[in-house]
């Protein structure tokens, strides 16, 4: 069995992944080498704890606040544009306590069974991603937001997760090298980071080296039938298979489209930098609260992340958005001194967002070979392994590992 796979970031390979190990020859096609994508730059943050879902209540009235702030971590670009117009809608729609309760646990499992996934991964040949378990922990300045963070905590802790909750002093005590200046924090000890630059390489690797093909262009023409996808051709090459994966991050809406397949979602920019590791250095993965950076130590480096900005795919990079990110970090550890990133040091990458806040993993109700893996949003890299193992579970004909019904890329026809 043959199966094409459109798209190489973390979601595309890691289905090309489990279903090379279920014995499908595989052939990926991807717009660009593969040196760079929104799997690279990204904070290498496995988050069984983010098992609320994007769409969530109090997020509509803070993105507005947000708005009218050029620095802030959220940020809607206005526009006529009928694909934001109606995503905009379906995400108020989604906004809920009931779609927090509903999508959950779906979050929670799928987020649990890929960081299992990974530490098998990390025991191949071939991989070290530095996949470690120190957890995450998350710092908080004011009282509001300690009341929210501290709820949250118990709401994971009833749902089975290690999570401990500290004050000042034990959150200095947990970073004794890096000054602190906060309220408290939560610590995730069931959370875990990695290096995905050496992950996707090696995944690249893995793969060619068990004969995968690799193809760079666009997809000029798909051929179908009534229910069947044929070919698709890229260059003057045409390429059959019998089933065709499209994981194309947040270019999958106009891929899809004119096979009649209508997948709402929206890109959601986000901005990285590294620095180099200073003398006084992090040591476990953080993300601050109030401004919504995360913060990783990483191949003798530490990465600084953060923004949200939902609009059409472009090039531009906001230094005032990278700039609330710089200004933002003295304000929690006045003992990292950060300085402002030129603007060819600043990765962008974008995050495919649904409105709903959770992915789209099936086949579509079109066309019986055609599987559908994205809308991920912030958890790609850490939903990476269970979105591939269940593509191939599927693709093979087999129950999938988790109930994938909330995942259903059909859910707003």
């Amino acid at each position: 069995m043959k199966a094409v796979i459109i798209g190489g970031g973390i979601i595309g390979l890691s289905s090309a992944y489990y279903l090379k190990k279920k014995g499908w020859d595989i052939t990926i096609v991807d717009r660009t080498d593969l040196s760079d994508s929104c799997s690279y730059g990204n904070l290498g943050m496995i988050v069984p704890s983010h098992f609320v879902p994007l769409a969530a209540p109090g997020i509509l009235a803070q993105g507005i606040r947000w708005m009218f702030d050029a620095k802030s971590p959220f940020y809607v670009k206005p526009s006529l544009d009928l694909q934001l117009i109606q995503w905009g809608l379906r995400f108020i729609k989604s906004a809920t306590a009931a779609n927090v309760k509903k999508s959950a646990p779906y979050i929670l499992e799928s987020n649990l069974l890929s960081k299992k996934l990974y530490e098998e991964l990390s025991r191949e040949p071939g991989f070290d991603f530095a996949f470690e378990k120190k957890g995450i922990v998350m710092y908080f300045k004011s009282e509001k937001v300690a009341d929210e963070e501290i709820h949250l905590a118990e709401k994971a802790r009833a749902m089975g997760l290690d999570v401990v909750t500290l004050n000042s002093i034990e959150a200095q005590a947990l970073e004794p090298n890096i000054a602190l200046d906060v309220l408290g924090a939560v610590h995730y000890r069931s959370d875990a980071h990695l290096y995905p630059n050496k992950l996707n390489q090696q995944l690249i690797a893995n793969l060619q080296n068990a004969g995968a093909e690799f193809i760079k262009g666009d997809i000029q023409h798909v051929k179908r039938s009534t229910h069947k996808i044929e070919c698709i051709r890229v260059g003057d090459r045409e390429i059959k298979a019998d089933t065709f994966v499209f994981a194309a991050g947040s270019w999958l809406p106009q891929l899809l489209k004119p096979l009649g397949i209508s997948i709402p979602l929206m890109p959601g920019k986000g901005y990285s930098f590294n620095v180099d590791g200073q003398e006084k250095n992090l040591s476990i993965p953080a993300i601050l609260c109030e401004a919504r950076v995360a913060i990783t130590p990483m191949n003798n480096q530490i990465r600084f992340g953060g923004t949200m900005e939902i609009g059409a795919v472009n090039d531009q990079i906001n230094m005032r958005r990278v700039q609330g990110i710089v200004e933002s970090i003295p304000e929690y550890m006045p003992g990292l001194q950060v300085q402002m990133p030129v603007k060819e040091k600043v990765w962008y990458g974008f995050r495919p967002c649904s409105p709903d806040g959770l992915p789209y993993i099936g086949f579509s109700k079109q066309y019986n070979n055609l599987l559908i893996a994205g809308g991920h949003a912030m958890m790609g890299l850490s939903l990476g392994p269970i979105t591939g193992h269940l593509i191939a579970d599927l693709a093979n004909g087999e129950s999938p590992a988790m109930n994938i019904k909330a995942f259903d890329p059909g859910r707003f026809s």
